[in-house]
Parts: C-alpha cells; sequence; structure tokens
C-alpha cells in the first residue's frame, strides 16, 4: 500500500472522535487492513502448501494476535515470554516456531516441554539438544547465508558478521553432530534481513539453503523468513509480493521435485502484515521557531517510538487537524530528555500548538520497543475493527511504572 492510500485509509476512521474517546498519545490500528496483508500474502503463495508465522515482535497485543489466528496465522517468537502470549492468545503449540538467539539451554527446554517447534541457530546449542533430545524431539536449524538481502545495516541478519544463525561454511560441521546424536532435523530456516526487494537475490539465498536441504533427509519445511518492504516515504519502491511469490513458487517447486516429496514453505511476516495498519497519534504541545529551525514538539517521543532515532528510520507525518494547511517546514520532536527527533525539516501542513499529528506506519515495532525512559507511561492501544473502536490495551499509569519497586528499607 501507497503512503497515499495509508492517509486515505486514515482518514476513513473517526481518528478525532477516537482521540476525544481515549486520549493521546495513542496506537490506533486498522483491523482490516492487517487482515487484508495476510490474505495478500497467502493469496500469492497459494500454488504450494505455504504456513504464515506471525512474527509477534512486531507487536504483540493479544487482541492482534487472536485476529491473525482467526485468519489462520501461526507464529514466530524469539523468547519464551511470546511463547506464553501466543498460547494465552489460543495458539496450539505445534504452530509455535521457537527461533531465539544467545539463550540459555534452559529456555529451549522450558520450549520443548511446551511442545512448539525448534529453531537452533548455533552450534553450541545444537549439540546440548542433540545429546538431551537425540531422535526423540525434533528440531530445525536456522542457517546463514551471508546473503543480504536489502535494506540499512541495522535491519540486515545474514551477512557474515550477524548474530544470527550458523554460518552456510559450517554446515559440514553441523551434518556432524546431527549424524552422531542421531537427531531429527525437520527444517531448515534462513532470514536474511528486511526490506527485501530483489526476487533475483532473494532466490539466491533460497539455493543455498536447497543445496544445504538435501543433506537432510527427513525435512518437512523449510523457512524462508520474511523481510518484505512496506512503503514509508511518497513514492517509496516495495516488495512485489506476487512477483516474488511466482519466482519463489516456481523454484520452491522444482526443489521439492527433486527432493522426492512435496514440502511445506513457511514465512515470518511481521511488519508486512501490521505496520501499514498502526497510526501513533500525538498532540503537538508546542510550537518554537529558534534562529535555524521551527520545532513541532508533541506529547510523545522516543519512548513510544523509537524506530527514527534507533534505525534511523523514516514515517510519514500528516496533519490531520489542518489538512488543507499551507505546507511548512518543521522538525517533529518529543518531550523526552533525550535525542527524540521523529523527523527533521519534513515539510508538513501548517502546525498549530494543539493540533494531532499521525505518524504512519508505526504498526511494527511501535509499542514493542516503547520504553518508560523519564517516568513516562506508555500509550493506550486501540484497534478499529468492523466499525467499531476496542480498547486493547489501557494508558499506563505511574502505579504501573512503581508496581515492581520494592522500598529498600534503608
Amino acid at each position: 500500500m501507497s503512503i497515499e492510500n495509508s492517509i486515505t485509509a486514515l482518514n476513513n476512521l473517526p481518528v478525532h472522535q477516537i482521540i476525544e474517546e481515549f486520549g493521546s498519545p495513542i496506537y490506533l490500528y486498522n483491523g482490516e487492513k492487517i487482515e487484508q496483508q495476510y490474505q495478500r500474502l497467502t493469496k500469492a503463495f497459494s500454488n504450494v502448501d505455504v504456513k504464515i508465522k506471525y512474527a509477534l515482535k512486531a507487536s504483540n497485543n493479544l487482541s492482534i494476535l487472536k485476529l491473525l489466528l482467526k485468519q489462520g496465522a501461526g507464529l514466530d517468537a524469539v523468547s519464551f515470554e511470546e511463547v506464553q502470549l501466543g498460547m494465552m492468545a489460543g495458539f496450539h503449540p505445534s504452530s509455535i516456531l521457537f527461533t531465539p538467539n544467545s539463550v540459555a539451554f534452559d529456555e529451549i527446554v522450558k520450549a520443548v516441554d511446551a511442545g512448539v517447534q525448534i529453531n537452533i541457530d548455533n552450534i553450541s546449542l545444537l549439540e546440548q539438544f542433540g545429546h538431551k533430545y537425540g531422535n526423540s524431539v525434533p528440531c530445525c536449524i536456522r542457517i546463514n547465508p551471508h546473503i543480504v538481502a536489502g535494506g540499512t545495516s541495522h535491519i540486515q541478519t545474514g551477512h557474515i558478521d550477524s548474530k544470527f544463525g550458523i554460518s552456510i561454511h559450517q554446515l559440514r560441521h553441523v551434518i556432524r553432530i546431527v549424524e552422531k546424536e542421531k537427531m531429527n532435523v525437520n527444517g531448515l530456516h534462513m532470514h536474511t534481513g528486511s526490506d527485501i526487494l530483489d526476487a533475483s537475490v532473494f532466490i539466491r539465498a533460497a539455493e543455498l539453503l536447497f543445496d544445504a536441504a538435501v543433506q537432510f533427509k527427513d525435512l518437512q519445511f523449510l523457512d524462508f523468513g520474511s523481510g518484505f518492504k512496506v512503503a514509508y516515504k511518497v513514492d517509496d519502491v516495495t516488495t512485489d509480493i506476487e512477483d516474488l511469490a511466482t519466482a519463489i513458487t516456481e523454484r520452491f517447486q522444482a526443489f521439492c521435485s527433486e527432493y522426492g516429496r512435496n514440502l511445506q514453505l513457511w514465512f515470518e511476516p511481521g511488519k508486512f502484515l501490521v505496520s501499514e495498519s498502526g497510526y501513533l497519534l500525538v498532540k503537538v504541545n508546542v510550537v518554537k521557531q529558534t534562529t535555524a529551525t521551527v520545532f513541532a514538539g508533541v506529547n510523545s517521543g522516543q519512548n513510544h517510538l523509537i524506530r527514527p532515532m534507533f534505525y534511523d528510520a523514516y514515517h510519514h507525518i500528516i496533519n490531520i487537524s489542518n489538512p488543507t494547511g499551507t505546507p511548512r517546514l518543521y522538525s517533529v520532536v518529543g518531550n523526552i530528555c533525550e535525542t527524540d527527533t521523529f523527523a527533521l525539516d519534513r515539510k508538513i501542513n501548517e502546525v498549530r500548538e494543539g493540533d494531532y499529528l499521525a505518524i504512519l506506519n508505526a504498526g511494527a515495532y511501535g509499542y514493542t520497543m516503547s520504553n518508560n525512559y523519564n517516568s513516562r507511561p506508555r500509550p493506550a492501544e486501540v484497534l478499529w475493527y468492523k466499525g467499531q473502536s476496542h480498547l486493547i490495551r489501557r494508558r499506563e499509569t505511574l502505579d504501573d511504572i512503581i508496581r515492581n519497586m520494592i522500598p529498600a528499607a534503608i
């Protein structure tokens, strides 16, 4: 979906009514958009046995998880707490893929006991897993193909210096461990990073996984991760899912024929499913003009949406209170005692104190990466679904922040 379509979708929501009812800042999600993204993805891959494992690190609200469960999704979890959230939302353990990194082995054991699919991304844990479980518990192995699919260095996970996955160059060692411990490897996994644009680059990484897969005789699935790019800017280039699906499906079917049986094709989209559905709605507290800059200071900050500061990510911003105002240049900043610039020298329709701004593409890695810096509470979350607004997470208070503090007897 283009930025223009995202703005149109926002304009079709009763945003001012929602702000009046629930206050600001607030995260607002369009449930129908999440469903549309899921259906678009499954339709594109309809010619293969595809399984979509939603990466709940993108947005972990139970209501959003239940919405995707209703669509038929599974889950990709990266912590045991995420596994627990998934089961609370109603996901069967067998539909959850557990892909942690740098965890203690006892967390893997807890996940095995819960009955989820284990995905192992380092040789040490692979050896421990094989020694403890042998062939009694299946596992998937995450391979690092050393191929960068796209995006900035912050969101690349398949390069040679990445902490994620077992190097493709260590495959022979992996096979020795698997054979010695008589392990049941039922899947192989790779994830090259976010912002995939070029199907040929993705296929090149897939070929490495295909080459590795022929050395494992009992596979049930191949997991290609995700990283599909959505639009953040006007005229932004995005992943052509249909084109990518055609190329991957053709090659995957050919591989299955070579392998001798049909396997499942897994993906783990997070951003693609929820990013465009979400908006962070904020209020302009002050308009401050210095000798060099006009600042629009809002009632939010990096404590609510850290992506612009952490990843140098671009989020389009519109003035929903003055949509026909004359465009002017602003730097939109937060109220945190730290660098928390949402937008630098951005052209926005004239901003006045008291106006409300909408920060687009806030549905992924917004609330889940939020924090309580400066002792400021996190915002509420509201889901707009089938013509109704639903409060799906209440706004935090100071009581929430101090709940786990224990006064020392001093």
